[in-house]
Parts: C-alpha cells; structure tokens; sequence
C-alpha cells in the first residue's frame, strides 16, 4: 500500500493489488475515506467526508495529478 503524499493530515495512496483498474488515489483521513480517479479527476467513492473536505481533496488531487499518476505508473508499470 505505497502512500503517495501525506498533506494537512490527509494520506494519498494506492493498493499494490489495484493495477487492473483505471489509475486512482485513495485518501484518509481521521476514518474518513475517499477514492478519485485521476484521468479525469473524478470522485469514485466517498466514506464520511463532508462536501467541503471532499473539495479541498479535490483541489489537491488536481494540484499533484501528475505525480500521482507517475508514481501509479512506477509502481504498476
């Protein structure tokens, strides 16, 4: 389960068993959880954020999309 980036208390990461599906980002926070496909930037699924964090998270995921999606790509291959 490599973490991407840790920011403002939030961890980035992907599962080592996710490389058949379309590249994403997991993010939790304090038993929070939410999943953004990254082409598009897109929310999947969300567990226990409100709709303000789930903006900020989407900001951010925007902001670093391109890093995510290198390490998605490093990792999976």
């Amino acid at each position: 389960m490599p973490t991407v980036l840790r920011w403002n208390g939030y961890r980035f990461y992907f599962f080592s068993n996710e490389g058949s599906e379309p590249p994403h980002i997991h993010v939790d926070k304090a038993g929070s959880t939410a999943k953004y496909w990254l082409e598009p930037v897109a929310l999947a699924r969300n567990v226990g954020y409100s709709a303000k964090e789930l903006k900020e998270i989407e900001v951010k995921v925007s902001q670093e999309r391109a890093a995510f999606l290198e390490a998605w790509r490093v990792h999976f291959g």
